[in-house]
């Protein structure tokens, strides 16, 4: 897969893990935990398939906060796995649908990565067997317990065997973590590694927001405006080398994919043409691009955010290198904000923000383009036939030669306009700009997520009132069902793809509960909500008609008071004259 050397993570935990110790690692995303984890157990996993000892049920579980962190690992899991027999992989998460994960629990896996609320779920249907679990992973344990779902992680571990061995990796220790270490965790080995990654100086990197499916006219647009020489786009998966390339000598460019598949003379071949121009762009994949070292290469796209910063770190470095100046521009969609941060804090430098270019910007870029060959070609080529064919057709024709001209410019392209329509929605630059304000909101809250935000009154028997831009939802589940709001958040976290940030207060009452969400969601969301359990029960997500006739005898929790570790069982204080958990 390209790698040559472990990280400082893997030479830290691996030895621990293949000798049968539990282990807490303290590392930040993109170190190479995932493989630190993973490979121990295929290791052990591989031994149990020789000797027969491999069981269909369950061998290894790994609960990660996010269904994002959770098909990252089960992705990794089964490229690691891609050459041993007998070793199947399964991602559950919220936001699918139970069908294929119930069959595939029914055929048997034995690594299930997976969401802590549909893991419970699961073992609640008694579709998940875990007494057979010998390996258990916490990825990502703080960033799970912020989410709320610390009551679901000690169910998960209290219904595994003790002999099990324990994998715990965070970023950090808060107190929570050293509990479910003291408590589950047989005198495990602690390892802290930093991030030690760093980025050429003559690198200038950049990122935009942009929505998957807008992509790949994002790339096209800053290729038309941006002077480049040679670029690499990078590119998750060998299919969407070939998908992006086509693309992109559809519109006219100079492009090819270079994958794990491609034989290594051809790969040799397709170098060669990056190098001495015969081709300009080059789609991608890490271990393809791994040791490629072109000159004239000015331009790097993480086409697809890399899965960890390692990875960033080695896309980059493909240029800027001799003292040459370099590009890196990072696509970043509304779900993978958070890595945009973790390679911020890795390399310890701010990645700046770009606005896509627009129609307009597109126009000028071509127009200017389009002179320069005018320019060019009056300098270099004899034009005597060409100027005498003009000249006859003008007098035959009785047509001006401004006319002629233009003609042969539409003949030039072929039907294909040479410049966008201005008059069209720019969605694609509207696009940017709505997430750019949108991670203005993550990066600095205000009013809304600032200390001083109204969250409704909290006298007995008021009615829930929601901030701006939201709507009070009311969900079929309460206190009489044993439900938490670790369980709430946690669940349309997951489940509607909504960060914890969009999830306002919570008022659990005791037949339902009323939440705090955007006012739109959209019909995804609704869709996926309206399938969303907790506990076993439907949620039936539905509008809050308003005011309530009978008073609410249940307690009012803030959502982000959950996050930060505050006991959420404590009722807010009667006393209006004390200032509230966020004020002090």
């Amino acid at each position: 897969m390209g790698y040559e050397t472990p990280s400082p993570i893997q030479a830290e935990t691996i030895p621990h893990l293949v000798a049968g110790r539990d282990v807490v690692g303290l590392a930040q995303t993109g170190t190479g935990k995932t493989a630190a984890f993973a490979l121990p157990a295929l290791t052990h996993m591989a031994a149990d398939h020789e000797s027969g000892d491999l069981g269909p049920l369950p061998n290894t579980l790994v609960l990660a906060p996010t269904r994002e962190l959770a098909i990252q690992v089960a992705e990794a899991f089964s490229s690691y796995a891609a050459r041993l027999e007998g070793i199947s992989v399964l991602p559950i998460y919220g936001g699918a649908p139970y069908g294929p994960q119930l069959q595939g629990l029914r055929r048997g896996a034995n690594v299930i990565v997976g969401t802590p609320g549909r893991v419970i779920d699961h073992m609640s249907k008694g579709s998940l067997d875990l007494s057979e679990v010998k390996h258990l992973i916490l990825d990502e344990a703080d960033e799970m317990l912020r989410m709320g779902f610390a009551e679901e992680v000690d169910k998960i571990l209290a219904q595994t065997p003790d002999t099990k061995q324990v994998a715990l990796f965070s970023a950090t220790m808060p107190k929570a973590i050293r509990r479910i270490s003291e408590d589950y965790l047989n005198d495990p080995v602690e390892v802290a590694v930093k991030a030690k990654t760093t980025t050429s100086a003559n690198t200038r990197q950049r990122f935009v927001f942009i929505k998957h499916h807008a992509k790949p006219e994002a790339l096209v647009r800053i290729l038309e405006t941006e002077p480049h020489e040679a670029a690499i786009v990078f590119v998750r998966t060998r299919s969407a080398t070939e998908e992006v390339a086509n693309k992109l000598t559809a519109r006219g460019f100079r492009a090819t994919a270079i994958n794990g598949d491609i034989p290594q003379n051809l790969r040799e071949k397709t170098v060669e043409s990056l190098k001495d121009g015969r081709i300009d762009l080059l789609v991608a994949t890490d271990v393809a691009a791994r040791g490629l070292d072109v000159e004239r290469i000015s331009h790097v796209f993480n086409y697809d955010i890399p899965l960890d910063t390692e990875s960033y770190v080695h896309r980059i470095g493909r240029t800027g290198r001799a003292g040459r100046s370099g590009e890196a521009i990072l696509f970043v969609t509304p779900r993978e904000r958070r890595m945009l941060r973790s390679i911020e804090k890795a390399t310890r430098q701010t990645v700046e923000q770009m606005n896509l270019p627009t129609v307009a910007d597109v126009n000028a870029s071509r127009l200017d383009r389009f002179s320069e060959r005018i320019t060019q070609t009056l300098a270099t080529e004899d034009l005597e036939d060409y100027r005498d064919l003009v000249t006859s057709y003008v007098a035959e024709h009785n047509t001006p030669a401004e006319d002629v001209a233009a003609a042969l410019v539409a003949v030039v392209h072929d039907g294909r306009p040479l410049l966008l329509d201005e008059k069209a929605e720019d969605d694609l630059a509207r696009a940017g700009q709505n997430f750019e304000r949108e991670d203005r909101t993550a990066r600095d809250p205000g009013p809304r997520e600032g200390a001083a935000r109204d969250r409704g009154p909290r006298h007995k028997g008021a009615p829930a009132v929601a901030g701006p831009g939201n709507a009070m939802y009311k969900i079929a589940v309460g206190r009489q069902a044993g439900v938490a709001p670790g369980h709430i958040v946690g669940a349309i976290a997951n489940e509607a793809g909504l960060s914890a940030r969009q999830i306002g207060s919570i008022d659990i009452r005791p037949t339902h509960s009323l939440v705090e969400l955007p006012e739109t969601l959209t019909k995804d969301q609704w869709a996926a909500l309206s399938k969303t359990r907790i506990g076993g029960e439907l949620i039936r997500l539905e509008r809050d008609s308003g005011p309530h006739g009978a008073p609410s005898s249940g307690r009012k929790f803030d959502s982000a008071k959950k996050r930060t570790g505050f006991d959420t069982d404590r009722p807010a204080k009667k006393s209006a004259k004390k200032p509230r958990w966020r004020d002090r």
